[in-house]
């Protein structure tokens, strides 16, 4: 039987960029009551997670060092604590941590896991829960229906493309404000894209036909003021910041944040399994090159997510479509 008793996991001792980040051996313990140890597949990486580690960020700022990175995980069941009933050795169960994803394997309440369907893909599952919880959220917090306009911006991104599908699924009418290069991607699933820059609030009168309704900022800049050109009501636009807390409240670890926090994800599964949004996975890179990981995330021209794979086919890197338009420009 295999033995599970050393950990590698993305750990850092300072603030700083992603280079701070590294790979390091440590014990695995045995999981404890109610806890539950699962080998990573895949896990997500997110712009949070980089302001938290710089500093930006200073929510858990007293934490000890060293620290950990990572909240989105994928993986399989390889033991269990006593107390543990739902889940078993072998189960292949999506879940969610404050800090610690970003590792071979992790152990958790059991509490903060749901299981995996097997129409959802690995690559997909390891980025579900902050971007899927976030979106979701937010969605309902405006209360998106059927008779709504919304406008999205930033909507190729791994939030804003999980906001807009699932806006879709529920038979809003969706505009997704991108540069050229996202149009044929937001067209495939089934987003009106319309263009950043000066004119936009006629474009996107244009293109919707009737009122606007609702408006998420996902880019933070000058959102607000577009919301009240479009006569957004103030009730119904939600605000970069807004998405900060949102995010930061889901990575939070007390009983009633978990409970939330999974309450979210199950539903997050349940949609993506059943196709009501997909993921494009834009750039998928073995644990140890984490870094170079976030530096793809930082320079803000990913579709979807960037996942993180602790047992890659391959780690030959190929040249992506974005970097060869990226390139021509």
């Amino acid at each position: 039987m295999k033995r599970h008793d050393e950990n590698r996991v993305v750990e850092y001792d300072r603030p700083g960029d992603a280079d701070v980040l590294e790979l390091r051996a440590r014990p695995l313990p045995a999981p404890g009551p109610g806890e539950v140890t699962v080998e990573v597949i895949t896990s997500g990486i997110s712009h949070i997670d980089g302001f938290i580690r710089s500093g930006r960020e200073d929510a858990w700022g007293d934490d000890p060092w060293p620290r950990r990175s990572g909240s989105d995980f994928a993986g399989i069941v390889v033991a269990v604590g006593d107390g543990v009933t739902r889940w078993r050795r072998g189960d292949d169960v999506v879940g969610h941590v404050r800090a610690g994803a970003h590792a071979a394997y992790v152990t958790v309440p059991q509490a903060t896991l749901v299981a995996k369907p097997r129409g959802v893909t690995w690559e997909t599952a390891g980025g579900l829960y902050l971007a899927g919880a976030t979106a979701l959220d937010t969605l309902d917090d405006v209360r998106v229906g059927a008779d709504d306009v919304v406008v999205i911006s930033a909507a190729a991104g791994g939030v804003g493309s999980i906001e807009a599908q699932i806006a879709r699924h529920r038979g809003a009418t969706v505009i997704g404000t991108c540069g050229d290069r996202n149009f044929d991607y937001l067209r495939q699933v089934g987003i009106t894209p319309v263009r950043y820059g000066e004119g936009i609030a006629d474009r996107i009168r244009a293109a919707a036909g009737k009122p606007v309704t609702v408006m998420i900022d996902n880019f933070g800049q000058d959102g607000r003021a577009l919301a009240d050109e479009l006569g957004v009501p103030e009730t119904r636009y939600r605000s970069s910041e807004d998405r900060r807390r949102t995010e930061l409240g889901l990575l939070a670890d007390d009983a009633e944040a978990l409970s939330r926090g999974t309450r979210l994800l199950e539903e997050v599964v349940r949609l993506a399994e059943r196709r009501a949004f997909t993921v494009l996975v834009s750039g998928f890179y073995p644990l140890a090159e984490i870094a170079e990981a976030y530096r793809d995330l930082s320079r803000l021209h990913a579709r979807g997510k960037v996942i993180l794979g602790t047992r890659p086919v391959t780690t030959v890197r190929s040249l992506k479509a974005r970097d060869v338009f990226e390139a021509a420009r």
